[in-house]
């Protein structure tokens, strides 16, 4: 006889076939859910005519000119590069990508709904510290769509290549995962776990979620969209895909969870591009950024920190009395320094996550003529996804994420530019036939190569099963720490949750906490 199964492992199997979604009416009823975390607060108050310098105009960098100005400090921002802003990166006409070996400028058409937000590009609703300071500097958003179930499926492992719209594909499988459960939920299993009530409750979960018939059995769903009618006349549904056919791609797992964890809220983004978020910083602070500001050395003594920097062709120096350091880890460690040992070796410890993207204008907006506004396409290729804007329905063009590659972004990066800008054709082809005429003017950015970054978001590669390893920990607040109660790393790279916004931001904020309570507690 089957052993029967408990709430939990229930759960378990529910999300495993259809992502957090399908099991979060489940969750909800037994009380599993937990609640959303608040972002910190922040209240400084000790640190009026004191000074910092601030190496990096990073978002972190940024927020600690901003908030230690507001409380009356005196900072500098050094920024080795032409702009502030980091990996918050919008292309547009004009743009200089500061790739090394691939230098570009943007050619796209100088309109405000054509642009390309080679970084940072979504911000889910619960990044809460984001989402304040967004309406603090009077940063206008909108809503990024994520999924868009018009969008588009390809593998060529699956129906031999043809590509199928997002929502046969996700309703298909709902409807067999669905079957299965209701299945394997006989009568014995469900007595010893469940109340009556209970059992009832979840096979109707179970039934709908997959739009199963009276006798637990799948047999396709007009929720996959109508072969024809659906207004006038009756809609007639689609044909079936076979479970098999489905199962011959790896995108099974994606799409069942799709919009899940930090894609599961309401998403948004910065209406005309991200940097605006970077400028509205700069509209507070920009007259405390020294650009083209390369750093040399950095000395941290017991009374401040020293910095010498390569700037116009001299060096010049500063002091402060404290430091806050955006400057990726693996770059910092090229510097000349006064760092302890075990310091450096945590610095030389964080990885940089691989990231590449592309793009291209398109000569039309074709794809709202298949009834696609905005979502992502999913291909089993290289460049994995096209993004559809959502700036400038309806004009005659539009600016089109032709690859995204976040985890395994060298594959574009050690090719030509115009070899990227060939496969990047080829793979939409599969997608959008005739897709080579119907594009121009590419652009691409990969973050290993581009100047004063060689890398993406900061890596802690030591995490078996979702937990950080002891040494992970011991690195990680090795770095955290103040060095010498002076010098602070901040940024994206000094959290657990590398490559948000959000998580810069908490970094950049908790420092700057630290360092008032230490202020607060100095004998007077």
């Amino acid at each position: 006889m089957p052993r029967p199964v408990n709430r939990r492992e229930f759960l378990n199997l529910l999300a495993a076939a259809g992502g957090a979604g399908a099991a979060i009416q489940a969750g909800t009823a037994l009380g599993l859910l937990p609640a959303s975390a608040g972002a910190s607060t922040l209240d400084l108050t000790a640190g009026y005519g004191r000074s910092a310098v601030i190496l990096g105009g990073g978002l972190s960098g940024l927020t600690v000119a901003y908030e230690l100005g507001k409380a009356g400090w005196d900072c500098t921002i050094l920024e080795a590069s032409h702009r502030c802003g980091g990996r918050i990166f919008t292309v547009r006409h004009g743009t200089l990508i500061d790739e090394i070996g691939n230098r570009q400028y943007c050619e796209f058409d100088d309109e405000p709904h054509l642009y390309f937000n080679a970084g940072a590009a979504r911000i889910p609703s619960t990044h809460r510290t984001v989402l304040d300071y967004c309406k603090e500097l009077e940063v206008e958003l909108e809503v990024f769509i994520n999924e868009n179930k018009t969008c588009w499926v390809q593998d060529d492992a699956m129906l031999g290549g043809k590509p199928v719209r997002n929502v046969e594909y996700t309703t298909h499988m709902r409807g067999f995962m669905a079957e299965l459960m209701a299945k394997a939920m006989n009568e014995t299993e469900m007595e010893a776990p469940f109340t009556d009530q209970e059992a009832e409750t979840l096979l109707g979960m179970i039934r709908r979620f997959g739009d199963l018939g009276e006798d637990d059995v799948y047999r396709g769903s007009l929720n996959a969209g109508y072969a024809s009618g659906g207004f006038i006349e009756h809609g007639v549904q689609k044909d079936l895909i076979a479970f098999r056919d489905l199962l011959k791609t790896r995108f099974g797992a994606n799409l069942m969870r799709a919009n899940e964890g930090e894609t599961g809220p309401v998403l948004l983004h910065a209406r005309g591009g991200m940097d605006r978020i970077t400028d509205g910083f700069l509209r507070k602070v920009g007259d405390r950024v020294s650009y083209r500001a390369m750093v040399a050395s950095i000395q941290v003594r017991d009374d401040g920190v020293e910095v010498t920097y390569d700037q116009d062709g001299a060096r010049r120096q500063i002091s402060a009395d404290y430091c806050f350091n955006c400057i990726p880890s693996h770059l910092v460690t090229g510097f000349e320094h006064n760092f302890p040992e075990d310091y450096v070796r945590a610095l030389k410890y964080i990885r940089r996550g691989e990231a590449y993207k592309a793009a291209f204008q398109a000569k039309e907006r074709f794809w709202e003529k298949q009834d696609i506004y905005g979502g992502i396409t999913w291909m089993n290729n290289p460049s994995r996804q096209i993004w559809y804007p959502v700036a400038g329905i309806h004009k005659q063009k539009g600016v089109i994420l032709a690859g995204y590659d976040f985890s395994g972004g060298m594959y574009h990066t050690r090719m030509t530019q115009e070899q990227r800008i060939e496969a990047h054709l080829a793979d939409g082809e599969k997608v959008h036939p005739g897709y080579r005429g119907l594009v121009e003017k590419p652009v691409t950015v990969a973050w290993h190569r581009m100047n004063h970054m060689l890398g993406c978001a900061g890596y802690w590669t030591r995490i078996l099963d979702g937990a950080w390893s002891a040494e992970n920990e011991t690195m990680f607040r090795r770095l955290q720490a103040p060095l010498n109660g002076r010098h602070y790393m901040i940024g994206d790279q000094i959290s657990k949750h590398a490559a948000w916004m959000e998580s810069t931001l908490q970094s950049a904020r908790w420092a700057m906490n630290d360092l008032d309570r230490r202020l607060r507690n100095m004998p007077a």
